[in-house]
């Protein structure tokens, strides 16, 4: 295995900013389409390998001890997404918050090549996340009888629970729970990138990428791509309980921004620019100048 030094990282963070920011506006849009989806399927699978968990043999024998147990769960089997996405050139939000800065620090490029990636691989992801959340919903979330009624399964239950628990961030310190939980996520998410770039090979980077993320997941914080397909799941698939007392009234397309994607937003773009980007350029900018 090859691994690059922190300061050739560092650069080629830059390297591959200034690449992004270069692609037309319809590429930004189908690589965040790709993977929007792809992130939507590692959160998908995060759901369905933690269904139940709560109310097994080690929950009935240890309690709320099994809580943690089921964050592991989720946090060891959602890094498939970024995995993916890294692996195959598609475009994240979050990760393009600390790369196309790393662009403008070294390259100079310009600040509104960078928003503009930011906006068309934003609206990207946010599609690519709702058509699987979709796909989900009508899939393995409900089941259909001959006559075309949705039962929701017990995937679908938990897949409402996890989109409750998104929207639940209510009041002033609700929203600031939220922007928190943004930072450290997009903090390791980067981290996850570096590390991700560090290594030259398929495994290296699949080790690289794979333990910051089950850091972010199985910790609790939040990631606004992921939450694009969480909380449209729950939507779609409680769109099929037909029992009025058991539907959350606050899951809703308006909640959705107003109790998790804005202020969680925010603080990934914290999290990925000032916690990597502008640290990581402070820290090497020298080394860097010294490589050209």
């Amino acid at each position: 295995m090859v691994f690059h030094p922190p300061v050739a990282i560092t650069a080629k963070a830059g390297d591959a900013g200034k690449y992004k920011v270069g692609l037309p506006a319809w590429n930004m849009v189908l690589r965040g389409f790709m993977s929007g989806a792809y992130i939507a399927m590692g959160a998908a699978l995060a759901t369905v390998c933690s269904t139940g968990i709560m109310a097994t043999d080690v929950a009935l024998r240890y309690g709320t001890a099994s809580a943690g147990f089921s964050q592991l769960i989720l946090g060891c089997v959602f890094p498939v997404g970024l995995i993916i996405t890294v692996l195959t050139g598609a475009e994240l939000f979050t990760g393009d918050a600390m790369l196309a800065p790393m662009a403008a620090f070294i390259h100079k490029v310009t600040w509104m090549q960078v928003i503009n990636l930011w906006i068309f691989v934003y609206i990207g992801n946010l599609i690519g996340s709702i058509v699987f959340a979709y796909i989900m919903a009508y899939g393995p979330f409900v089941s259909f009888d001959a006559a075309g009624v949705g039962t929701v399964s017990a995937f679908g239950t938990r897949a409402i629970a996890i989109a409750g628990a998104k929207v639940s961030y209510v009041g002033m310190m609700g929203m600031w729970s939220a922007f928190l939980k943004g930072i450290a996520c997009n903090w390791l998410v980067n981290l996850a990138i570096l590390l991700g770039i560090c290594a030259d090979d398929a495994v290296g980077k699949f080790f690289g990428i794979w333990f910051p993320i089950m850091a972010f997941v199985s910790s609790g914080f939040e990631h606004c791509v992921a939450n694009m397909y969480f909380i449209p799941a729950g939507i779609f698939t409680q769109g099929f309980i037909t029992d009025p007392t058991k539907i959350n009234a606050s899951i809703n397309w308006v909640t959705m921004w107003t109790a998790n994607i804005i202020p969680v937003t925010i603080g990934n773009i914290v999290g990925g620019l000032l916690f990597v980007g502008i640290i990581y350029w402070v820290a090497f900018r020298k080394e860097i100048a010294a490589l050209k």
